[in-house]
């Protein structure tokens, strides 16, 4: 054909049209199993609650003259948070320590007067009723005496209430009398709440079905529970089971159980939601791989396994647990062998792979790198 080019077509062979056409192999990140101790945990929800709490409140009505605590502080039982005016409460001792000096001076003129009188009696100078008579005023007298003590003793114990102290270790909360007011013990919200959160308990909930695991597993000692937030990005604390609800609850199906935590760094707070992990067993040399090596499919969850070959094996696998991006794996997998963590979403069974070492597959951006690799 003048002034053109000339295409040239060439015809395959039977033989060359039956070669397969070589594929490129898949860009993947892969990594070797190893056995090493697992630890199975039971996961659940929970509250955090205070391990004890104190409305701190006035026994008696008064004044507040005195407020010796900042709110938030920290404060040690037996630490005085308030003062109420004492000196109505003094002077009611005053007044009671009156009337038993008078009483014991009266009793002790009557001492005497009985003592005189026995003797006069055993001369036959006194009759036997007069006798009588003193010794009765007398036992009157010694009784009025003994009720002038327990008032006494009672005013004591009513100027005491006059400093209100904190009956525990703990935070305080917001003051709800100022000073300068009067406090009454019917005052619903009390001075403060003092609240204890050295240690700190943690209510959880967990499904009835591991009661029986929980119950065999306590039966052995005392279990660990660790308490992460509520994204679990950060471990807040370890404790120690404490008990088992004695009750299901019906509506839930669901177990409830209270753990404690010695909380040094406070990073448990009363009222905060956490999750809370039960230590239920720890597994020895148990198979775990990366949480991201695991699939989904529909005949169920399966990895993909590099073959000595550098090809992709698809391999059923059973998954225990997943934690932390750790899968714990009980079945489907032997150690030493080696699946594909990343990179997986272009393999099948067969495909060719390339592994992605070092720098090279932290820096992989392997969809982007699938992309490039299809032809």
């Amino acid at each position: 054909m003048a002034g053109g080019a000339i295409l040239y077509l060439k015809r395959l062979s039977p033989a060359e049209a039956a070669m397969p056409v070589s594929e490129a192999a898949v860009p993947v990140v892969a990594s070797a199993v190893s056995g090493k101790d697992v630890p199975i945990y039971l996961h659940g929800i929970g509250t955090v609650a205070a391990y004890n709490t104190d409305v701190v409140r006035s026994q008696i009505q008064g004044q507040l003259i005195r407020i010796t605590f900042k709110e938030g502080q920290t404060v040690k039982a037996g630490d005085l948070l308030a003062e109420i005016d004492p000196r109505p409460y003094q002077a009611q001792i005053e007044q009671f320590t009156a009337n038993r000096a008078r009483d014991q001076a009266q009793l002790t003129n009557a001492e005497a007067n009985l003592s005189r009188d026995t003797q006069l009696g055993d001369k036959g100078y006194a009759t036997p009723q007069l006798v009588d008579t003193q010794k009765a005023q007398v036992a009157q007298l010694q009784a009025a005496v003994q009720a002038d003590q327990a008032q006494i003793d009672q005013a004591n114990v009513q100027l005491s209430y006059t400093r209100l102290t904190s009956a525990i270790s703990g935070i305080t909360g917001v003051r709800q009398v100022d000073i300068g007011n009067v406090i009454h013990p019917t005052d619903p919200n009390g001075l403060v709440v003092v609240t204890q959160i050295e240690p700190i308990s943690l209510l959880f909930t967990l499904p009835q079905a591991d009661l029986t695991a929980i119950q065999d597993r306590m039966a052995k000692g005392p279990m660990k529970v660790i308490a992460y937030s509520q994204d679990n990005g950060m471990k807040l604390d370890e404790g120690d089971l404490l008990l088992v609800d004695n009750e299901i609850a019906g509506t839930t199906g669901t177990i409830q159980l209270k753990a404690t935590f010695p909380n040094h760094q406070h990073r448990l707070w009363p009222g905060q939601l956490v999750n809370a992990r039960l230590l239920l067993e720890t597994r020895k040399d148990a198979i775990s791989i990366a949480g991201s090596a695991v699939q989904q499919g529909q005949s169920g969850t399966y990895v993909y396994v590099v073959k000595p070959d550098q090809t992709a094996e698809l391999r059923t696998i059973h998954v225990a647990q997943i934690t932390d991006g750790q899968a714990l794996v009980d079945q489907g997998l032997k150690p030493g062998e080696v699946v594909v963590i990343d990179g997986q979403y272009r393999l099948k069974e067969g495909s060719r792979v390339k592994q992605l070492h070092g720098k090279a597959a932290q820096e992989a951006d392997l969809q982007s790198a699938v992309q490039d690799a299809i032809p």
